[in-house]
């Protein structure tokens, strides 16, 4: 008999346990974010945005996870978009960009104004994975977060070649700057 109380009393706060884990997680997610990047070279300035940005912050694991399918990179310029896409970013092989990474400074959800937001992970664009650390705000409102940040990129550290006959028109650093709003989920 009391082995089956102590039995019974366990699985009541395991399974209390597991109810309060689930009912305060904190786990935001969405797939319709900006993501834009703008090359400034001296003869030309243009940029290249997606609304197709898909995003996770777990704020239990800290863990964020974000990526954008290349092929939804659209310039303005129909010929330049199939350029960028079949001779430099090689969409074909590799269609994503993704970052994987953790949140490494304090942020408080219950705080309902914009916070300084520093991450640190793996930045992954052409085959080729970089650390990298990015700075941005997050900024909660109800049962949502919205993210802003911004970084650069080196087009050699990624080994994307820019085009010889555009060489003035590609900057070597492309700025990357994204926003986001995400929604609190139950998975």
């Amino acid at each position: 008999m009391k082995k089956s109380i102590l039995l019974f009393t366990t699985l009541i706060f395991a399974a209390g346990s597991f109810i309060t884990e689930r009912a305060t997680a904190q786990k935001y997610m969405a797939d319709d974010g900006y993501v834009e990047f703008i090359s400034t070279a001296p003869l030309l300035e243009f940029k290249g945005v997606s609304e197709n940005l898909t995003g996770l912050i777990n704020l239990d694991t800290n863990m964020v996870d974000f990526y954008v399918d290349l092929n939804t990179l659209e310039t303005g310029i129909q010929r330049r978009d199939r350029d960028m896409r079949n001779s430099y970013l090689e969409t074909d092989k590799f269609p994503f960009a993704e970052f994987t990474g953790e949140l490494i400074s304090e942020f408080d959800p219950n705080l309902q104004e914009k916070q300084e937001a520093r991450v640190r992970g793996m930045f992954k664009i052409h085959g080729v994975e970089r650390e990298i650390e990015v700075t941005g705000t997050l900024e909660p409102d109800g049962e949502s977060l919205q993210l802003e940040a911004g970084w650069t990129v080196l087009l050699a550290d990624y080994n994307i070649d820019r085009p010889g006959v555009l060489f003035y028109e590609l900057a070597e650093e492309q700025t990357v700057n994204i926003s986001i709003q995400l929604v609190k989920t139950d998975n």
